[in-house]
């Protein structure tokens, strides 16, 4: 596969944009990471439950996918925040921090009202629609509690928000492992990955992965920011699980027989094509830093 330099130069600048998009987030304050990923959340919800309309050629009621929507989100909540004090919108956000059974009460009335609202709809896709919450909202709980929960003593830094640090080794991760991915495979790849996604190579694949585990690590190196074998692993991780979850989603659009989940981002679809890969890599690299770094 002969490299495309204007696909190439597309996906390019729109990785760029996002980068730049996650990294204000990121470290701007964590009011603005978590309202930037609150956007992300809602957008993969809608485009996730338009999937399982075409998958199983049946229609949602538009207040029951904002059930979902919305419980997604209270559950992120619950889940991602454990003690940050909210400055702007406290008594907004407090809310949901406070109390948490809110996501239970909503999830009950999402659960009656979408088991009873339409029974022309089958049972695998009504599973499917409540499977969205360990898909969606779940890692980006994880992602939101590995952002803000996490502090390091650094002879350099002190006190260090590595919370910070581990987030932005996610995304960066993921990032380059595409982009490497993507241009190895064009130049080299001559052996085909999946049948699921016929444009990947193993050359493609595992070239993007030493890549970005080199990068990565090289990177913790010299800015003393991450210990190099923490580093190594979590781009190593990132790779591993990113892969899979845009081969998960790639399995979904062939399923619902579409080309992307939606059209946000020039040479990258909708939100779904665009965070796949981060909702299959966040858990996993949660559990490393929780029972393997900070444990």
């Amino acid at each position: 596969m002969a490299l495309n330099i204007a696909t190439l130069k597309t996906r390019s600048l729109t990785a760029v944009v996002f980068v730049a998009v996650m990294l204000t987030g990121l470290l701007w304050n964590f009011s603005g990471f978590l309202i930037l990923f609150s956007i992300v959340q809602l957008g993969c919800w809608l485009e996730y439950l338009k999937l399982v309309e075409k998958i199983y050629n049946t229609s949602i009621d538009i207040v029951i996918k904002w059930f979902f929507a919305v419980c997604g989100f209270t559950l992120m909540i619950v889940l991602g925040i454990q003690h940050y004090s909210f400055d702007v919108g406290k008594t907004i956000i407090g809310v949901f921090i406070s109390f948490k059974l809110l996501f239970w009460i909503l999830l009950m009335i999402c659960l009656v009202v979408f088991v009873t609202q339409n029974k022309k709809i089958s049972t695998k896709a009504k599973q499917m629609c409540f499977a969205g919450f360990i898909y969606i909202s779940l890692p980006l709980a994880l992602l939101l509690h590995l952002r803000d929960n996490y502090f390091l003593t650094n002879e350099d830094f002190n006190l260090l928000d590595v919370g910070k640090v581990y987030a932005c080794a996610v995304l960066f991760s993921i990032w380059i492992n595409d982009t490497m991915a993507y241009i190895v495979g064009s130049l080299i790849g001559k052996t085909p990955f999946s049948k699921i996604s016929p444009k990947k190579t193993w050359e493609g694949t595992i070239g993007g992965a030493i890549l970005c585990v080199i990068v990565i690590a090289t990177a913790a190196y010299f800015s003393k920011l991450l210990p190099v074998k923490d580093a190594a692993i979590i781009a190593a991780l990132c790779a591993i699980f990113g892969t899979i979850g845009d081969l998960f989603e790639s399995k979904l659009k062939r399923m619902a027989n579409v080309k992307d989940s939606g059209a946000i981002m020039p040479g990258h679809g909708g939100f779904l094509d665009r965070f796949d890969s981060l909702l299959f890599a966040a858990p996993v690299v949660w559990v490393y830093v929780h029972f393997f770094v900070t444990g």
